[in-house]
């Protein structure tokens, strides 16, 4: 009973407690039932016999195979569709479907329900605290990293109560990502979520990698979900580097895992982010990408015979996009922070691809990335113009706000005569907005450009933007 001032506490409140103890030691166990492995038919297993709730974590078994960890993702009548975590290749008809137990937990002084009565959880837990810390590990909260167990961790449930939309801080406090001209622009706050469009290979890792490396943050949280295997190593040694991997935890889940285990991997870096928001810490959260999350659940939803709807995504993907997304965000009156980073992979890099649309409906805002100009040398490829931040102006100043509509105004109106300059036929003195665009522009291009191993903080930022600005 460490920690329990017992004078404090009142007499009726220990007896009730030992009155709950004695029902917990006399409630009994019910027995396990088994089921039988009847179908598989590409990604589902189908079992007969068990009946369990949707969530629930089961197990194959069968002689001289190892194991093989499935999810309860949908029944019909007696039977239950299970998604496996792992391959199935050796399983035949007949195999054992045994429902994970249900972990058994005493009852604690002061808990409101009364009388006491034991409650069924078979939802999976994993490994939750600092152990995690500088360490890569896979959606089932195993070492990748060969460096060994994982230490002073302890067993948390992945499914969490949402947070109530009153309850949460607002957006209110600047965060520092160290991208000038994220910083200067498209100014984040703590607890933003945002997104990073873009279509494949313009550069959306090595953004997140400065970010990691740069953000004001306590814990960085990195979920790599469906990405290629090659890239998680080289995400980790060359972007993230030792001083970014030191504070944070990696969850990866590359592009050959089992699809309900990419869909874990998202949903375990998002708890491990609330587990440190909840301890009062201020988390970043870098996820890519959302696009592999959606695509897992097409492929679970459509496997077990949900329709499809918008280009072969079915309902059920653009309800999984909120409930993900909805857990970052700033904590319980003030304790703690999730600011969160997906990338969204613009397919053809069409920005009005279905997934692309719906999550730039749900985050707070969301930086486009263009292969024009990754193609033309400029990097970050941030399309200022394309790109918004929805909680700038209230994490901004007046004064910053100004600048940053002055300087966007000034670089619409450059890009829209750009080919009347390159033509030779513009002619100095004929338009005074033009001519202050074209003497800014250099130094406005110098601004949105930065090599990946540099910093740049935000007052910096803001004064080289107000520079660029001046008049000459």
């Amino acid at each position: 009973m460490s920690g329990i001032d017992a004078p404090a506490i009142k007499l009726g409140a220990w007896h009730q407690y030992l009155e709950d103890l004695r029902a917990f030691a006399a409630a009994p166990l019910g027995l396990e039932a088994q089921g039988t492995l009847v179908k598989v038919a590409g990604l589902v297993l189908e079992a007969a016999g068990i009946r369990v709730p949707v969530g629930s974590v089961c197990e194959v078994r069968m002689e001289g195979q190892p194991a093989v960890q499935a999810e309860v993702v949908g029944f019909a009548g007696d039977r239950a569709y299970l998604m496996p975590t792992g391959e199935v290749h050796g399983l035949a008809s007949g195999a054992r479907v045994v429902p994970l137990a249900s972990p058994i937990t005493p009852p604690r002084l002061g808990q409101v329900s009364h009388p006491w009565r034991r409650t069924e959880d078979r939802s999976l837990h994993l490994p939750m605290g600092d152990g995690l810390l500088g360490r890569v590990i896979d959606p089932h909260g195993r070492p990748m990293d060969r460096k060994g167990r994982i230490e002073n961790v302890h067993n948390e449930p992945l499914a969490r109560r949402p947070i109530n939309a009153m309850d949460r801080d607002p957006v209110r406090e600047p965060l520092d990502t160290g991208v000038r001209a994220i910083n200067a622009l498209l100014t984040v706050g703590r607890g933003q979520r945002i997104g990073l469009f873009a279509g494949s290979g313009v550069g959306k890792s090595v953004l997140l990698g400065m970010m990691a490396r740069y953000t004001q943050a306590d814990v960085i949280v990195v979920g790599l979900i469906g990405e290629r295997g090659r890239e998680v190593k080289e995400f980790i040694e060359d972007i993230l580097g030792e001083e970014g991997l030191a504070r944070s935890v990696v969850v990866a889940a590359p592009a050959d895992a089992p699809p309900l285990t990419r869909m874990q991997g998202a949903t375990y870096a998002t708890a491990i982010a609330e587990h440190y928001r909840d301890r009062g810490m201020h988390v970043l959260l870098l996820m890519d990408s959302l696009t592999r999350y959606a695509m897992a659940q097409r492929e679970i939803a459509l496997a077990i015979g949900e329709p499809p709807a918008t280009k072969g995504y079915p309902p059920s993907c653009f309800a999984k996009l909120p409930q993900l997304v909805e857990r970052s965000g700033n904590g319980l009156n003030g304790t703690g922070s999730i600011t969160a980073f997906y990338t969204v992979l613009s397919e053809g890099d069409d920005q009005q691809d279905p997934i692309a649309d719906a999550a730039r409906a749900i985050l707070d805002g969301h930086i486009v990335l263009t292969r024009e100009l990754a193609e033309a040398g400029h990097y970050p490829a941030i399309d200022i113009e394309k790109s918004a931040s929805r909680v700038m102006h209230n994490v901004a100043d007046p004064e910053h706000l100004d600048a940053a509509r002055r300087l966007r105004q000034m670089l619409a109106r450059y890009n829209r005569s750009r080919d009347l300059l390159q033509l030779g036929a513009y002619v100095p003195g004929q338009d005074a907005e033009l001519d202050a665009a074209v003497q800014a522009f250099p130094a406005i291009r110098e601004l949105l450009q930065q090599n990946m191993r540099d910093r740049a903080p935000l007052d910096d930022s803001v004064r080289q933007m107000k520079a660029c600005i001046a008049p000459r």
